[in-house]
């Protein structure tokens, strides 16, 4: 069974995410637990916690299912102490967070290198971020989203996502996210050569590691490496592989979230994806 959504606002409170998500008939959803533009924000109140809690049980939306997303600010992998600093530090609240709203899951840009040190570098600080994350919470997995490589931004080659998860120590709580615009634009041709993909994908990282999908056309080509999503079936990946994806049993019990532009189509785009199945 696919489990859709979208990445739905949080305005007004942690506590009307689901409510939002429930509105666009999705059984998913992708949120943010705090302002993404800040790196300082006030904490959840109990009411925040309880209210969530609560919608998430009115309208049957499981844990296993919610995706939060860290704040765009933080760089896990940053080649400066200063910034490194200030980036553990908000992940280590972004996942306190999550904890306290029962979530399992933390999903985040694995970060960039800013052209100061190299890929390889930056990964192993990434590494040492998510192990000393873990150290200090629990029962919430931290969730590697791979990049279109634009910029520096590093994760957006499989084998630079199995790297940061071979040196993460607790392996029960690291997992990936494949957005499919960043895995195009990445280089990977997902429309001409699906199953190449994948069977690349499960050689390299292993389905074992796959937590989440978000699902997203594409505004750029093929290898680009540029970032820009597009509405389901509007882009260079096109209708097709979103059939093919839909009846794919190795995306069955996770959450497949929606990133694409136009937040007034979500609803039909998650009817249309479910007629495919």
């Amino acid at each position: 069974m696919k489990f859709i959504g979208a990445h739905v606002s949080a305005s007004g409170g942690v506590e009307s995410a689901p409510v939002n998500a429930h509105e666009i008939g999705a059984n998913a959803f992708a949120l943010f637990t705090r302002n993404q533009r800040q790196w300082v924000a006030k904490p959840l109140s109990v009411a925040n916690i309880e209210l969530f809690k609560k919608h998430c049980d009115d309208y049957a939306f499981d844990s296993d299912y919610i995706l939060p997303h860290d704040s765009y600010l933080i760089n896990l992998g940053h080649p400066e102490e200063e910034g490194l600093t200030k980036s553990r530090a908000a992940f280590l609240d972004e996942m306190l967070r999550c904890e306290q709203l029962g979530l399992k899951l933390l999903n985040f840009h694995p970060g960039s290198h800013l052209n100061k040190i190299s890929i390889e570098e930056c990964l192993d600080r990434v590494a040492e971020s998510v192990n000393i994350t873990l150290s200090k919470t629990r029962g919430v997995t931290a969730v590697i989203e791979n990049t279109a490589g634009q910029g520096s931004n590093v994760g957006n080659e499989f084998w630079q996502l199995k790297y940061i998860i071979d040196r993460v120590e607790d392996k029960s709580r690291v997992g990936v996210c494949l957005d499919t615009c960043h895995t195009y634009t990445a280089g990977y041709d997902i429309v001409n050569e699906y199953d190449k993909v994948f069977e690349e994908f499960e050689g390299t990282v292993g389905f074992d590691y796959l937590r989440a999908i978000h699902l997203n056309d594409s505004k750029k080509a093929l290898g680009s490496k540029v970032d820009r999503h597009d509405c389901i079936g509007k882009g260079l990946i096109g209708m097709n592989f979103f059939k093919r994806f839909m009846r794919d049993e190795r995306f069955n019990d996770i959450p497949v979230i929606l990133e694409t532009p136009d937040e007034s189509l979500w609803a039909d785009e998650i009817k249309l994806l479910h007629s495919f199945e």
